[in-house]
């Protein structure tokens, strides 16, 4: 399966994200991309960056994160996955051996269900050696 199709099928395709991009896990190559969702180079390495981050808390919660242009307020960051909301509108995030997957859900959408549709790929990803 293309990276594309993994956007538009186990991401965007469920209906509880409207927008996804796929990366290497240090943000800095996209793979894969919702049409019109600009996630900057900075934005992205800022999440693949705050997977490394040690400190607590972690930068991401005390800062937030920008995608778009838009300050998210990080409610949750781990060693390997991010929630964050504006609103009730959110970014989820979850990095594998190899890709990153930022994920945007509309205010329609329950953060965790979201997080969980990232997150099942992600898990599928990392069995296949991503």
């Amino acid at each position: 399966m293309s990276w594309q199709a993994y956007i538009d099928t186990s991401l965007v395709g469920p209906g509880n994200i409207d927008k996804a991009v796929i990366c290497d896990s240090a943000g800095t190559a996209i793979w894969a991309s919702s049409a019109g969702f600009t996630v900057s180079d900075a934005e992205r390495k800022a999440i693949a960056d705050s997977f490394n981050d040690k400190s607590s808390p972690k930068g991401v919660i005390a800062n937030g994160i920008k995608i778009a242009g838009e300050k998210y307020m990080t409610i949750e960051a781990s060693d390997d996955s991010l929630k964050a909301k504006k609103g009730k509108e959110g970014i989820v995030a979850y990095k594998t051996t190899q890709a990153l997957l930022i994920g945007h859900h509309t205010a329609d959408s329950q953060t965790t269900v979201a997080f969980n549709d990232v997150a099942t790929l992600g898990e599928y990803l990392k069995k296949m050696g991503y």
